[in-house]
């Protein structure tokens, strides 16, 4: 049981009832469909854009209970769960926290106001994990910049109005908004993943990006963007928390009605350790990924770059695990398609590639243990 003020625990029941009323029946049935209704509903209930400012169509409330809604509407559904950590931990949060007034009033409202999303768009084909690879390149003109490029593994882009996109300056990277329907942009090819989900493959000709849509450039600007991406690995800590929960909701209930040998197989002492080390399991990552982001909170920054690895790669291992081990007790079963517990254990494997893959974030733990020692840990 996370620790949780008053105020918190109310927010939990309140998306918890929405989640549960609205969402339960259709779980598991999007077969990488965007739920856009399910959005729709959060929103009609002020529970979408929490983390975004008032004036902006947002709630105001801080990044911890984005977190909260994040995990508890994905407890229920994973695939709202998962459209709500992208809308509240990349591209808008990039926005809201890196842009101008200017850009914030033109895009924000498109997520707490309208049925739109805005894309994250960071890897090239031929840049993932090493940034510093990048062709897509922004040349300074008369009033803002022009950025020729494209990105590849961006979800949802084809159904997006705009995307942030990480580009190169003449002064190091940095990022632009860019407006899909403004800007000329090619949907080269869309990909479906494992889980089902659409990845689009994009290339940006000569678009030309006014300098209030220029989110950030240069040193300072890179540092800031991978404040960013640490509060990225916070969302994808929260909703891989919640897939976990869910797997291992599925098997229990599976657990409790299958009979062999003549009594429940959750009776039986391997199928219980099963139980036993994936919510022990679960509760450390949630455990790490409340203390972090609470931490972050209250310094009014960002997760560090040490703590955000951490989360990312312990949640990322442990869902995935916990996935299969539920796999496990459902049998055959488990293994066919169109079993929850199928999709989920697909699913699952993402969060070891996004938002930087386990040995992106092993070698972030391990330079800043090399710089600070364990100092960094206290």
């Amino acid at each position: 049981m996370q620790l949780l003020t008053t105020d918190q625990r109310e927010f939990v029941d309140e998306v918890r009832e929405v989640a549960e009323r609205e969402f339960a029946d259709e779980a598991y049935t999007w077969e990488g469909e965007v739920p856009w209704e399910n959005i729709e509903t959060l929103r009609e209930s002020g529970l979408y854009g929490v983390n975004l400012p008032e004036e902006y169509g947002g709630q105001g409330l801080t990044d911890f209970e984005a977190m909260l809604l994040v995990e508890t509407v994905g407890r229920v559904c994973p695939d709202t769960g998962y459209l709500a950590h992208n809308q509240h931990f990349t591209a808008p949060r990039s926005i809201n926290h890196l842009g101008t007034k200017a850009a914030k009033e033109k895009y924000l409202p498109l997520v707490t106001e309208e049925n739109e999303f805005v894309a994250f768009a960071i890897s090239e084909p031929d840049a993932g994990s090493d940034v510093a690879a990048m062709e897509t390149a922004a040349t300074d003109v008369e009033g803002g910049v022009i950025v020729d490029g494209e990105k590849t593994w961006v979800g949802n882009a084809s159904k997006a109005a705009a995307a942030v996109v990480w580009t190169k300056f003449d002064d190091g990277l940095g990022s632009v908004v860019v407006d899909f329907e403004d800007a000329n942009v090619e949907i080269v090819n869309r990909y479906e993943n494992m889980a089902g989900q659409e990845q689009t493959h994009f290339r940006i000709h000569d678009a030309f990006v006014p300098e209030e849509d220029v989110l950030a450039r240069g040193t300072s600007g890179f540092i800031e963007q991978i404040d960013a991406i640490n509060w990225d690995r916070v969302g994808c800590a929260a909703i891989a928390n919640a897939q976990a929960a869910c797997a291992i909701d599925l098997a229990l209930e599976y657990a409790q009605g299958r009979e062999q040998f003549g009594q429940k197989i959750g009776d039986f002492q391997g199928i219980e350790w099963k139980f036993a080390d994936a919510a022990t399991q679960l509760e450390a990552s949630r455990a790490l990924t409340y203390t972090v982001t609470r931490n972050a909170v209250e310094r009014g920054g960002s997760p560090d770059r040490m703590h955000a690895a951490m989360i990312a790669l312990f949640s990322a291992n442990m869902v995935e695990k916990v996935a299969s081990e539920a796999l496990q007790v459902h049998g055959a079963r488990g293994y066919q398609r169109g079993n929850p517990i199928e999709y989920l254990y697909r699913v699952a494997r993402r969060w070891r590639l996004a938002g930087g893959t386990d040995e992106i974030q092993r070698n972030n733990i391990a330079d800043v243990l090399s710089d600070e020692g364990t100092s960094a840990l206290f």
